[in-house]
């Protein structure tokens, strides 16, 4: 049973999170709430100095889409050691709303595997690993493949694989500046994609991420990381040895035509092939700046070719619909642990003889 305190506590960090999932001020929820409470008393209210009465709390809920316990449901998850690889400037507003939408996903998530027991502990393959310089990628990217026994071959499915490994995956639409974040959940390894992204770049944005995650730098700032952290992605994608042969040794020039058959079997971009090539000395310098010239003119943001199979995080709604269907929970739980009105889960939910 909870105290008053410890319900306008709760209610208070709860309001806070719904306002910056939906990116809006104090000052701006006061005006969508239509003149009921003001900013000064939402400020109380997450602060937790006082409670809502039921209209006031009745219209946040509409507003934010969420059920009255949604606001009184103790947190569990608290994102730690969150970095964001963003492109260009996102705004702190924007990270904010990933940030927080990406902590309610995750603690739905860890309710669910712990309603069913089925969840695990992230063992790090690469314990211990120091990056000194930059051939020391190379060496743990294969360690990852042998850790995992991926052999040499293409890798069906990175996000799939991740979430195999008890690494939590969340997507999210929004802002092309928005690539990804990588962070902990206590000792959960969480990532965050962009799903309006490509294939081939969702699947490198993934080991980018959990590069961070998994690797320790020594001496290197934080652009070169950025860097070496791109670079353990492709090499876990296409590890040197396979690299150097399909690509053919060292080259001048390099067709289109190869560019995109070795896209479509290792699911790397034409752009980030380029890269792994300079980075592995196959191209010189001069002959990728000169093809980025090329290519964007060309082809701008949709370059030829694609990775046909599936990125995405699918193991959190299965296992919402195994626990719904074999009466684990019921379908009101299982609704609100995905987000959907429960008449939309009733119709979604088709149990099999």
């Amino acid at each position: 049973m909870f105290t008053e305190t410890q319900l306008k506590e709760t209610f208070g960090l709860r309001l806070a999170q719904a306002r910056r999932m939906n990116g809006i001020s104090l000052r701006v929820l006061a005006t969508k709430l239509d003149g009921l409470v003001t900013p000064t008393a939402l400020n109380k209210y997450e602060h937790g100095k006082m409670l809502p009465c039921s209209e006031v709390l009745n219209a946040l809920c509409r507003i934010f889409g969420q059920k009255a316990d949604f606001f009184f449901r103790p947190m569990t998850v608290s994102l730690d050691k969150v970095e964001f690889r963003k492109r260009t400037a996102l705004g702190v507003k924007a990270e904010e709303a990933i940030k927080e939408s990406a902590a309610d996903f995750f603690e739905r998530y860890l309710e669910i595997e712990d309603l069913l027991g089925v969840g695990g502990n992230f063992e790090n393959p690469l314990a211990g690993v120091v990056i000194r310089e930059a051939e020391d990628i190379e060496k743990a990217a294969l360690q990852l493949r042998e850790s995992w026994k991926l052999g040499l071959n293409a890798i069906p499915g990175v996000v799939g694989l991740l979430e195999e490994r008890h690494v939590k995956v969340f997507e999210t639409g929004g802002s092309e500046s928005f690539d990804g974040f990588a962070g902990w959940a206590g000792d959960v390894p969480v990532i965050a994609l962009n799903d309006t992204f490509p294939n081939d770049r969702k699947r490198l944005t993934a080991l980018h991420e959990l590069a961070h995650l998994l690797l320790k730098f020594e001496g290197f700032d934080a652009k070169a990381i950025e860097k070496l952290c791109h670079r353990f992605a492709a090499a876990v994608l296409m590890p040197e040895t396979e690299f150097r042969r399909e690509f053919g040794g060292k080259r001048a020039h390099i067709s289109k035509h190869e560019l995109v058959e070795l896209k479509e079997r290792f699911g790397l971009s034409c752009g980030a092939i380029m890269m792994r090539a300079a980075a592995l000395e196959l191209i010189a310098p001069s002959t990728l700046q000169r093809f980025f010239i090329m290519w964007r003119s060309a082809y701008g943001k949709r370059e030829p070719g694609n990775w046909a199979l599936p990125e995405s995080a699918e193991r959190f709604e299965t296992l919402v619909y195994r626990a719904a269907s074999n009466g684990d929970i019921s379908l009101s739980k299982a609704a609100y642990l995905l987000r959907k009105p429960l008449a939309d889960f009733e119709r979604s939910l088709e149990v099999v003889p």
